[in-house]
Formats: structure tokens, sequence, C-alpha cells
């Protein structure tokens, strides 16, 4: 079946995050160079300024330098008052182990943003946050803002987008509420989000010796069930995203109180919490996520794994654009152009899952932590393409590169060989439990 978009086609983008502004901003670009002429319209009942959850999707806001390059070559610079603070080195624990890590490449620059409008209790005026900046980007090129909330997406010889108010009936439809709202879809489209897990988010001030360039990275950490922490800098801020495996609750509390240790210079009390929830962030891709006349994009059909979720914001809604524009908007057209990009997405997720469930494992042993983070130590003075346990450790933390690729570089005999050998090393010589912790 052959459908296509046309001179005056409305499309109502459903959810105004990164992923619904990327869409709008995607569509009328390929639009205009198409010569069509598009009526975009975006469903967000958020207001971007003010600070808390009402303007926030809970996430730590790390914006890759994949991400930070495609928005430069899009012709969107993000202004001063968004970025946050540049980030430039991990300060990385594991199991008593510290070691830092500097970016490898300085032309790849990594950034920390507010998705909304700061902390909960932020004194001063609010903050320019990711979400608002992009919306406005998409209203400044043509789209417009439909501040209300979709109640229910029906069908109706198409998509009906009703709110509290009106009804809008929409050539395409996209679906970018995320994983965080209830998405509006009838059960008759067919659409299953993502299975999710939670994480655990906290606000609290940056004490003055905390560098503002600095992240501070957790593998394999008390509390029990910790898959991997960081706290990240953001202005006059530190936020606190924890990833575990179990109940979300209370674990920001265990965590500050198992990390008194390395954390005790900077906190001496407990850090008093300016804001915090426990969002939830997709696992896996949804299990229909494209019909006639609708696609889904950003986490509401496939993210990347724990990692880099704007970009795949990006990616996802690019590609889903792209088809609209050029191929058609029928079920055949996104099954054909879509959703090959997206399986390969789920496919590089697969390439993660395999690669932290062999790093937490090999992380419960001490003698291997320890073997790990002195492969770490010895490769700093070496260049850049010698390097392999910084480049997969950074990769890690920051989604900078693929997980396939990580995957293969850990698997690069020297990459090996220097593990086995600081291993009999670790065997031969006993922890020294009088090392201080590296300083941020």
């Amino acid at each position: 079946m052959n459908i296509h978009l046309q001179n005056g086609s409305r499309i109502c983008i459903v959810g105004g995050g990164p992923s619904g502004s990327f869409a709008a901003l995607h569509l009328l670009k390929l639009a205009q160079e198409h010569g069509l002429q598009l009526e975009v319209l975006i469903f967000e009942p958020r207001d971007a300024a003010r600070p808390g959850r009402e303007s926030c999707k809970g996430c730590a806001g790390i914006l890759s330098a994949s991400l930070v390059s495609s928005l430069q070559s899009f012709g969107i610079t993000l202004p001063p008052e968004v970025i946050q603070a540049e980030l430039r080195a991990y300060v990385v624990h594991v199991y008593g182990q510290i070691t830092s890590i500097e970016q490898p490449d300085s032309r790849r620059r990594i950034l920390s943003v507010y998705r909304g409008a700061g902390p909960r209790q932020h004194a001063g005026p609010s903050l320019v946050g990711l979400d608002g900046f992009l919306l406005s980007q998409a209203c400044e090129r043509g789209a417009q803002l439909i501040p209300h909330r979709v109640r229910q997406v029906e069908w109706d010889h198409g998509p009906v987008a009703h709110t509290a108010l009106a009804s809008y009936r929409a050539d395409l439809l996209v679906l970018a509420t995320g994983v965080n709202s209830k998405p509006p879809l009838h059960a008759s489209f067919g659409y299953q989000s993502p299975a999710t897990l939670t994480m655990s988010q906290d606000e609290t001030w940056r004490p003055r010796n905390w560098p503002d360039y600095k992240v501070a990275g957790f593998f394999g950490h008390p509390p029990e069930g910790l898959v991997f922490g960081a706290i990240i800098p953001k202005g006059r801020y530190l936020n606190v995203s924890l990833l575990g495996r179990g109940r979300a609750t209370d674990v920001v509390p265990s965590f500050y109180k198992a990390q008194e240790q390395s954390l005790g210079r900077f906190f001496p009390n407990a850090p008093e919490s300016l804001c915090s929830c426990t969002p939830r962030i997709a696992v896996r891709p949804a299990k229909t996520y494209f019909g006639d006349r609708w696609v889904a994009v950003g986490d509401a059909g496939v993210s990347r794994l724990y990692k880099d979720g704007i970009y795949s914001a990006f990616l996802t809604s690019g590609t889903a654009m792209r088809t609209a524009i050029e191929e058609g908007i029928s079920k055949e057209d996104f099954a054909r152009d879509y959703a090959p990009f997206c399986r390969r997405l789920a496919g590089d997720n697969a390439y993660g899952e395999l690669l932290l469930n062999l790093s937490l494992l090999a992380m419960r042993n001490p003698l291997i932590a320890r073997a790990c983070i002195e492969c770490v130590r010895s490769e700093s003075s070496l260049p850049l393409s010698q390097r392999i346990y910084s480049r997969v450790m950074w990769g890690m933390l920051t989604g900078d590169d693929s997980y396939r690729e990580l995957f293969w570089l850990a698997l690069k005999p020297r990459g090996v060989w220097s593990l086995f050998g600081q291993l009999i090393e670790a065997i031969k010589r006993p922890p020294d439990k009088t090392d201080p912790a590296e300083p941020l």
C-alpha cells in the first residue's frame, strides 16, 4: 500500500522531549529539501521553565561527542547557558581500586546538561534545559507547540489525537513519549512499551573541592545490586545516577553510606537532596513500534542500552522521518527502511549487555578488579591507538563508542595479555591497604 505525505499533510508528534523535537527538526529540514509544505504539531504539556520534576524527564543528562558533532552538522549549536559542564575525566571506583581516565580524544566534547530547568530546590533564575532549547529550535523552524497532553490516540481512517480540549486528525503520528509516560495509543495499534529498569536519581550541591570537569564512576560497588553509578558535575550541582537490579527505594542513602571512605572529604555529612526521582529506562525495544501512518521514535521505540539515549533519539527520529519523507508512511515503508536500523541498534545493545555482564562478573573478583585498574594505569603514557582498557572503560561510562566496537577492542590479544600479566602480578603482590584514594 502506497501512502505518502503531500503538501498540507499534518504530522502530530506526541511528546516534546528530545525525541519529539528531533523528529520535528528532521521532518522540517527534509520537507524543505523536497519542496513539501507540512503542518507539524508537537503536543507537550510540560513547562520547561519550571525547576524540578515538572520540566524534567529524569536522566543523567550527558551528551556524547557523537551527538554534539551531529547537532553542529545539523546547524544547531548549544548555547553556553544550556551547557552545565564539559566533562574531560572520570575517576573510576572498582572495589576499593581507584584510577583516573582522561578523555582519550580532546577533540570529542562530552557535555552535561539539564533536561529541565534544574533541581526542584534550585535558587535563582531557572536554568536553561536541553528539552526547552530543542523545542524552541523546532518551533523557530516551523513546528507549532500544542501545550496540552494527548489523552488518547484512536484510529478513524487514520490516527486521531484527542486532548481535553480538541481532536486532531493526523496524516502521520509520531510517538515520542519515552517510557516514563503512559502511551496514549489505543490497543488497536498493537503498540507495547519497551521493557524497562528503574534508576535512582538525586541532585545535591557541588562541593567547592569537586572539579567541575570530573565525573566519579562506580562499577560493581556497594550497595548490593548496584550495576553502575555516576556522580556528574552540573554547574553548581552534582547529579547522582544509580542503576541497580532490584528495588530503587533507599538506594541513594545506601550508596552514600557505602562510599563514605571515598566521598567523605567532599561530604562530611550526608549530602542535602535538592531533587530526586526514580525514572525508568528502556532496556528492550518496543514489540511493535510502527504501522500505517504511525511510528515510535527514541525510548518509545528503541534506544541505546543504559547510555546515550539522547543520541539514540536523534538517530531513530532522523531515520524514521527520512523514511516518511522519501519512501512513505505505510507499515511496509517503515518495515523496509526504519526497522533495519532499529534492529542494528538493538543488536549493538546485545553486545553491550554481554560486555556489562562480563565486566560485573569479573569485578566481583578483587584480583581481577585490581588487574583491570592496573591495566588502565599502565596505559596512561601510551598513544591513543595503543590504549585498550582506558578506551573500553571510557566508552562504557560515556556511551561514546558502539558496544560492538568496545567488545572486540576488549578481546584484542594485546589487551588480553596485558590483563593476564597484571593478574599474575596481583596474585604475587598483596593489595596496599594504605594506598590513598586518587583525588578528584
